[in-house]
């Protein structure tokens, strides 16, 4: 108990070497600071993961001093001002104020005969190329962390973290919806209506969609493991295709009396008739 209150009042009333504690000096070694850094990648190289080269410019520590900001063969000294304590104290009344040292900023210890490289701060600003490993299924606003590789804390402190957040641009046929992507194929009325086989093309190649006969407008037909990778994980997500039968706007003679016969011979009940009809119709509008 008697420590906690040396903790806490100690630095502004001195409570602590009343209950047998002290001020504390401040380290001169403080964590650098986190970096962020903005990349655009094209819908492929998100899809697929990659390579890039981030250049980042960050603080490193001073090669002449080895970040300790004396002089090459110098060191700190003993601050004057709080005689390595770290704090300075007031007297009012009763009470022993106790404030950070103002000259040695609380680490009881100043250069005085700072690097001439860096001017004492034991860093230098440098611009460096950090290689980025991008895994293979990130999306747009990821943001991925390289451990270490912020800027180098100063006397030596260690450095903090680089984070790069990603910006996926769209593509032009594929939707992404988490792991999933969708896109719509356009089909032709004789293709709903008898089935055909038609091309989709996915991230990874060609895939053959069997349409079955009686295909309905805009229905949506899933192919599995065609979607996004699972980052860093197993499995992909699927490919939803939704398929848009294409009513032609400009028809020539043949085509509408065609289309007349077909309209006829639905209101017979002639199945063979009407799939060779159908047929004929295949071949002409595709």
């Amino acid at each position: 108990m008697f420590q906690d209150f040396s903790d806490i009042f100690g630095e502004f009333f001195g409570f602590g070497d009343m209950f047998g504690g002290g001020g504390r000096r401040r380290s001169r070694v403080q964590r650098g600071a986190d970096l962020r850094e903005d990349m655009t990648l094209e819908f492929e190289e998100a899809f697929f993961g990659v390579e890039k080269k981030v250049t980042v410019r960050r603080h490193e520590a001073c090669e002449d001093c080895q970040g300790s900001g004396s002089a090459p063969g110098k060191g700190p000294t003993t601050c004057r001002s709080c005689n390595g304590r770290g704090q300075v104290r007031y007297q009012q009344g009763f009470f022993s104020i106790a404030r950070t040292c103002p000259t040695c900023q609380g680490s009881g210890s100043v250069i005085t005969d700072p690097c001439p490289k860096c001017k004492g701060e034991g860093r230098i600003l440098r611009q460096r190329t950090v290689d980025a490993k991008i895994p293979a299924g990130v999306e747009d606003g990821t943001r991925i962390r390289f451990s270490g590789a912020g800027e180098v804390g100063q006397f030596g402190g260690p450095a903090g973290d680089l984070y790069v957040v990603l910006h996926v641009k769209d593509h032009p046929f594929f939707a992404r919806e988490g792991n999933d992507l969708h896109c719509v194929v356009p089909i032709s009325i004789p293709q709903a209506a008898i089935g055909a086989e038609v091309r989709v093309p996915t991230m990874e190649g060609e895939h053959t969609l069997q349409i079955p006969e009686g295909t309905q407008p805009n229905t949506t037909f899933r192919i599995r493991n065609k979607g996004v990778p699972v980052v860093n994980g197993r499995g992909k997500g699927d490919l939803y295709v939704e398929v848009r039968v294409q009513v032609p706007t400009k028809l020539n003679k043949r085509q509408k009396e065609l289309l007349q016969e077909l309209d006829a011979l639905s209101k017979v009940d002639n199945q063979p008739l009407l799939q060779s009809f159908l047929g004929k119709m295949k071949d002409m509008f595709q």
